[in-house]
């Protein structure tokens, strides 16, 4: 029985200290350690490389929102890497060529990153910027971001999520969404991100060029790249990225699945960098952000099982298993009847029950062998 309650207590507690422990370690940590970020109005020479695959329905509404960006004309350098798109996308991007728009297209499809490389080599500027083509971007986004890399010890700068209404309005932030950025905000402050956002970000030249991979998710391999590199990863909170949410609630999951898997492949890769002699605080970081996370779902099933053979064997553990009880039935309430998302009491537990699930099928995936390389970009 002292093994089923050390199972439920280590079970519980890595719950409890990926979703809480570990950002209130980091708030802690922010009022006696913090790094500050040098910003300066600067105009380094940018290349702006927005990635698509057959996005006809989408891509002049993109190429119209990146030539509205407010930054000097000739030290803006606008490629579209295609990646072996089949319908007019590659039609369209080139009808934009004497705006200065130019097309990098691929000899067959290999994936995101595999495109994203093509223009890595062919790119010219001093900062890369990446954009996805359902994200819209305010005139000043290029010149807000590249602020940061006034500072030496930056090597890359992610963006924050901003969601808008499927009329285009700016809807307000749901709880996850303000979590993550206020986790990023404090690992800016106290060393460095530990992931990007994948729809709007920027880095030097120099790390992309040197370790990017066509096999591996680009915004996270470029944050572990900067840190192998001695550099740093922050997040700007006053360059935004909007888009719309995934209406279809599958795709969503089917996304999220996606992310995950690829997160994985990343990690496994990169063990190196959970060495704690080498990377003390970026080591304790990765292993708390990512791989802590990414075990939750597993703590949950050996919580709910000892917390059952406990109350079993022993009364006094009911209350807990009543209470996960009802966390579970409250949370697939809200999967199976959709009007009781409304409610925050059900919304949460839901979404979280949601995301674990799309993160042990994940695992399923990654310990079946399978590999993401291919993408599909998520129709919003």
């Amino acid at each position: 029985m002292i093994a089923l309650e050390v199972g439920l207590v280590l079970s519980l507690g890595l719950v409890v200290y990926a979703y809480a422990g570990y950002p209130a370690i980091l708030a802690a940590m922010a009022f006696v350690r913090t790094r500050p970020i040098r910003k300066a109005d600067i105009t380094p020479s940018v290349t702006f490389i927005i990635t698509a695959y057959n996005e006809d329905k989408r891509i002049g509404e993109k190429l119209r929102n990146t030539l509205a960006i407010d930054y000097p004309k000739e030290r803006f350098e606008v490629l579209v890497a295609s990646d072996f798109s089949t319908d007019k996308t590659d039609e369209i991007v080139s009808s934009y060529q004497d705006r200065g728009i130019r097309l990098v297209r691929a000899s067959e499809r290999k994936g995101k990153e595999a495109a994203q490389k093509l223009a890595v080599q062919v790119a010219g500027g001093e900062i890369l910027v990446f954009s996805d083509v359902a994200t819209i971007l305010p005139e000043n986004a290029v010149r807000n971001i590249v602020k940061n890399f006034h500072d030496e010890t930056v090597g890359c700068v992610s963006s924050v999520d901003r969601f808008i209404n499927q009329d285009g309005r700016v809807s307000g932030e749901g709880a996850y969404v303000k979590y993550e950025m206020f986790l990023r905000s404090m690992e800016t402050r106290v060393n460095s991100l530990v992931g990007l956002s994948g729809s709007f970000f920027a880095a030097r030249s120099t790390v992309c060029k040197q370790g990017w991979s066509e096999n591996l998710q680009s915004d996270f391999n470029t944050v572990l790249n900067s840190v192998r590199a001695g550099l740093r990863g922050v997040a700007d909170g006053d360059s935004p990225g909007y888009y719309k949410n995934i209406a279809d609630e599958r795709k969503e999951f089917d996304r999220k699945v996606r992310t995950v898997l690829r997160g994985i492949s990343v990690f496994m890769k990169s063990l190196g960098l959970v060495n704690p002699m080498r990377y003390p605080l970026f080591a304790w970081q990765l292993l708390s952000h990512k791989l802590c996370r990414w075990l939750v779902p597993f703590a949950m099933l050996i919580a709910l099982m000892t917390n059952a053979l406990l109350t079993a064997a022993f009364g006094r553990y009911g209350l807990l298993l009543v209470l996960q009880t009802v966390f579970y039935a409250v949370a697939l309430s809200g999967l199976c009847w959709r009007s009781l998302l409304r409610l925050p009491a059900v919304k949460l537990p839901a979404f979280f029950v949601l995301v674990n699930a799309s993160i042990f099928k994940a695992w399923v995936r990654y310990w079946s062998g399978e590999r993401l390389v291919v993408w599909e970009p998520s129709k919003r």
